[in-house]
């Protein structure tokens, strides 16, 4: 959502690239998670979401940087912004790495 409310202020003729490719890398990654979740009885499938959520959180990143060095974000909203998708990405590394720890037991339904 905060990307959303900053890119309402990017100037119109980014409406259909920078704008849309940074909205476009962050709403991926709650909707991975989620799938991932609904996955969890197959910890490859679980796995495979994660790392879908991982690297659309790292292209987040690169949208980031790419609209501050535009000059569209200011420094303290892309530090925001970059704290939150490291927490995010350190999150998924850990749930990446102990996938059986977050999956269910084999048989569950």
């Amino acid at each position: 959502m905060k990307v959303f409310e900053l890119s309402k202020s990017f100037p119109s003729e980014e409406r259909f690239s920078l704008t849309d490719q940074f909205r476009r890398s962050t709403r991926p990654i709650a909707a991975n998670i989620s799938e991932a979740w609904r996955k969890r009885r197959y910890v490859n499938a679980f796995v495979s979401k994660l790392n879908d959520a991982e690297a659309e959180a790292a292209e987040s990143e690169t949208w980031t940087e790419i609209a501050v060095r535009c000059g569209y974000v200011h420094d303290d909203a892309a530090k925001d912004l970059d704290a939150r998708c490291e927490e995010i990405l350190s999150q998924l590394s850990t749930m990446i790495r102990d996938a059986d720890r977050w999956c269910l037991p084999p048989g569950t339904r």
